[in-house]
């Protein structure tokens, strides 16, 4: 017996919605988008927004473009582009214009500083609608690759090598130009030759400046939490009358690493772990999330290969949200921000509210300590002592 197949008439003619509204169902996100943007205040933007010899797209269109395609994980000026003439919510969002890459590409670069007050305000319609609740927020931090290679980069070893190596070979060319009979060298242009050798050493010579500035920063703030742990040793000793057993904190090396490497194509960022990914070329980013509404209320960035440096950024951003959209009272992170500085951090001075936080309570996951080293056990002391958490133990 055959299949009865649907049969699929490409040629037959259909009738669509007259408007482009009657494309979308109610619930949509086009829809939630496009009316949240309406209620946001773009005033400085449209102030300076002027196009060329035509009219420039409208602010809020443009907005909402970005912010759909944000949402739904295109983030491509080009990909963008290409969406407003595929996707029937990109052509609801623009009224079935399409901006071109460039223009996109330009707004969100020229309107960064402005973009940053637009989210704030979606905080705050969030907030009137009953949506946002500070109370409790959850921070994590995600590696985003960055737009370039991680085999575009040179180590500081491999940069001594190749230095050494080019310092010889323009050494040899130096001797071949010097040499009286010069026939067998006929089929080499020795002055190009030397000159893009010290082209190469110059690059080399700058990347090395680099990776010595970055060990001096690195340097400099190990040194300052090796004296910090020294300080606490000698107080614990002076407190007890007596020397602490076990190892003293060992002093950080100065210089570079052999490993510590820059990459060529975007100097910023970082060779990083990433989960199920090995190392990539990234940044790392943080998310404060607010745990009833699930929306995004801070977002640092940093060149940070771990979590650990991140607690201060995040808590930075949050205090700089306005006070309408209520305080902070907890915070979770997972072990990968625990640090003794950090739980100072969180605790903080009382007279600040939004340091209210409980996250020294926070900051392991649940489950009894396990055996191993007194590092490990004193890690998992630091568990939920709330009444939730404590009813899950």
């Amino acid at each position: 017996m055959s299949n009865k197949f649907i049969p699929i008439e490409r040629e037959s003619a259909f009738i669509l919605p007259p408007a482009l509204e009657g494309w979308l169902p109610e619930g949509s996100l086009a829809r939630f988008v496009v009316e949240v943007v309406e209620q946001l205040d773009t005033s400085r933007i449209e102030g300076v927004y002027r196009g060329g010899g035509s009219a420039p797209y409208p602010p809020k269109m443009m907005l909402a473009l970005l912010f759909y395609c944000y949402a739904t994980g295109i983030f491509s000026s080009r990909l963008i582009e290409r969406a407003t003439y595929e996707l029937i919510p990109m052509l609801y969002l623009t009224g079935n214009t399409h901006p071109d890459h460039n223009s996109i590409n330009g707004f969100r670069q020229r309107f960064l500083p402005e973009l940053k007050e637009v989210f704030v305000q979606i905080l705050f319609i969030a907030h009137e609608l009953g949506v946002l609740k500070l109370g409790d927020i959850s921070l994590d931090g995600s590696k985003f690759q960055a737009n370039a290679s991680k085999h575009k980069a040179m180590s500081w070893e491999y940069a001594n090598k190749l230095e050494a190596q080019l310092q010889q070979e323009v050494e040899q060319l130096l001797e071949l130009a010097g040499e009286a009979d010069c026939q067998r060298t006929t089929d080499l242009d020795i002055a190009q030759e030397w000159l893009r050798r010290q082209e190469r050493l110059e690059q080399i010579a700058a990347v090395k400046a680099e990776l010595e500035a970055r060990a001096q920063a690195r340097y400099e703030q190990e040194q300052a939490e090796y004296e910090a742990k020294l300080a606490e040793r000698q107080a614990k000793e002076e407190q007890r009358g007596r020397k602490l057993g076990g190892n003293k904190p060992k002093p950080p090396e100065s210089g570079p690493r052999a490993k510590d490497q820059v990459n060529f194509t975007d100097p910023d960022s970082r060779i990083m772990p990433s989960s199920g990914a090995g190392f990539v070329q990234a940044y790392n980013a943080q998310a404060g999330v607010a745990m009833d509404s699930l929306l995004i209320v801070c977002n640092p960035l940093s060149q940070h290969r771990n979590d650990k440096q991140e607690v201060e950024p995040a808590l930075a951003q949050l205090s700089q949200l306005p006070g309408e959209l209520g305080e902070v009272e907890r915070a979770a992170a997972d072990s990968g921000y625990f640090s003794e500085a950090n739980v100072k951090q969180f605790r903080g001075p009382r007279d600040r509210p939004l340091y209210r936080l409980r996250p020294a309570t926070a900051l392991c996951p649940l489950g009894r300590a396990p055996s191993g080293s007194p590092r490990h056990a004193a890690r998992f002391r630091l568990r939920l002592r709330s009444a939730p958490a404590a009813a899950q133990r």
